[in-house]
This record gives C-alpha cells, structure tokens and sequence, in this order.
C-alpha cells in the first residue's frame, strides 16, 4: 500500500480514479476524513462518529476496531490519539480492500493495519491482553427482529449473521488488559441484555450515554463504556439530541463535526 506523504496527491487522485472507474463508489468526507465507499452497499451513518467521540482512554498505546467496515472508526480514532496504533477487524472482503485505500488516502498506514479476519478468529491471530481500548459499532439486530436486507454488505452490517453479542464481548475480554475500555454502540431495546452479557464476560458497566434524533423522539441507540474486570461504578451521561426543534443538526452535534 503506497504512502501518502500529503493526502490531496497522489492518492487523493487515485482515490478520484477508482470513483470514475467504479460507478459505484463514491469519495466522501466527514471531518477531515476521506472515505470511499459504495454507493449502494454498506456506508457509514452518524453512529460512527458518535462513536469515536464518545470512545475515551487517557493514554493508548494499542487500539482494536471490531468490524470495522470501510475503516472510517479505525481512522477517526488513529486521528484522535496520534500516538496509538491502531487494528482494524474486517470480515468482508470488499469493505476490507476499502478500508486499505482509505487508510493510504488519510496517511494513516504507519499507524494503522486491517486484518481480513472473523472476530471469531482473533484467538489464533491477535495477542491477548494486549490493548488498551476496544470500539465496535457492530451489527445490534436479531435475525429474527425485522426483515434482512437483500444487499449482502448491509445485511451483514445490521444483522447478527456473522456475530453475535456475547461473541464480541467475549472477543473484547480476550484483547484488552486489565482495566482495559470497551466503548460500542448498540439498540436500545436490548440495553438489559447488553448489561448482563457485560457483567457474565466480566465487565463493569462504567458509562452510558442515550442517543435521540430530536427532544420528542424516544432513544433508539445507546454508547456505552465498560471496563474489563473494574469496579461496578457506572455514570449516566448527558443525552445526545442530533437535531434541534428546528430538524437541524443540534448543537452538540455541529461541535462534534467540527472538532
């Protein structure tokens, strides 16, 4: 994978090539942030960089991004915390071959390497205790909860056809060292099952915060922090509204896109 000593070129106009010669990619920036990604498969939402801003350690050295898709988590955090390296998880091999281009794109690949990996086979390829913090915006609904969408990518992205909920916390225990941070994000309508899946792999629930679309909506989504094997000692933060009264993006969330 070449290196991109300045962004804009060349691999800004490569990434430019592979949109012209794939009319299904677009090239998309968020903060900063360059991302190619399909225009009809799997693309990242507001979770992501919900995400990684409310995922927090005062000192990384090593971070893991479980699922991490076209690499748009792995790549904000290795900005937030330039000292740390970061690994990115990938199962599907498409999104996987994005998140290489978009690793050269941001100039991040000294800092950050994505292994074409199930979570399930992190046992034979990643050391235990070995990193200090874990972020994962993982697929949160059940086969049986509402319909599987036809595109493979999202389905895959939505639904826990290839990970279940106690396989990526148990993936979490197995990676972080002791009093390590597990920061995801998941449905609110299974908040009960998260923290007593957490509390039987080990982990101390420590911080919650509940996303809502506007003041009128109920919370659909959650961020949560957990610690590995910490103190029962959990804090319920401010919570997070996208939009104003007006449908515009709130002002918590115009602060975070700027940061």
């Amino acid at each position: 994978m070449a290196h991109c000593p300045i962004p804009s070129e060349p691999c800004y106009n490569h990434a430019v090539e592979d949109v012209q010669q794939d009319s299904d990619l677009s090239l998309d920036t968020i903060k900063n942030v360059m991302i190619l990604q399909r225009r009809k498969g799997y693309r990242f939402s507001i979770d992501a960089l919900l995400l990684s801003d409310f995922a927090y350690h005062s000192n990384p050295r090593h971070i893991i991004d479980f699922g991490a898709g076209s690499g748009i988590i792995g790549i904000l955090i290795a900005q937030k915390y330039p000292e740390a390296f970061v690994h990115l998880i990938e199962l599907q091999q498409g999104l996987y071959e994005l998140a290489n281009k978009n690793a050269a794109l941001n100039n991040v690949t000294d800092r950050l390497k994505i292994h074409h990996l199930n979570i399930n086979d992190i046992y034979a390829n990643i050391s235990s205790n070995s990193f200090d913090l874990a972020v994962s915006n993982p697929p949160y609904r059940k086969l049986q909860s509402g319909e599987v969408n036809p595109d493979d990518e999202k389905a895959a992205a939505r639904h826990e056809l290839n990970l279940t909920l106690d396989e990526l916390i148990k993936a979490a225990f197995y990676v972080l060292r002791a009093k390590g941070k597990f920061s995801f994000i998941y449905q609110t309508s299974r908040f009960v099952e998260v923290i007593e899946t957490l509390k039987g792999r080990r982990f101390a629930p420590r911080r919650v915060r509940f996303i809502y679309s506007n003041r009128k909506s109920e919370a659909k989504i959650f961020l949560i922090e957990a610690v590995k094997e910490g103190a029962a000692q959990l804090r319920l933060d401010s919570p997070f509204f996208v939009y104003d009264d007006t449908g515009r993006y709130s002002a918590e969330t115009l602060e975070m896109l700027n940061k």
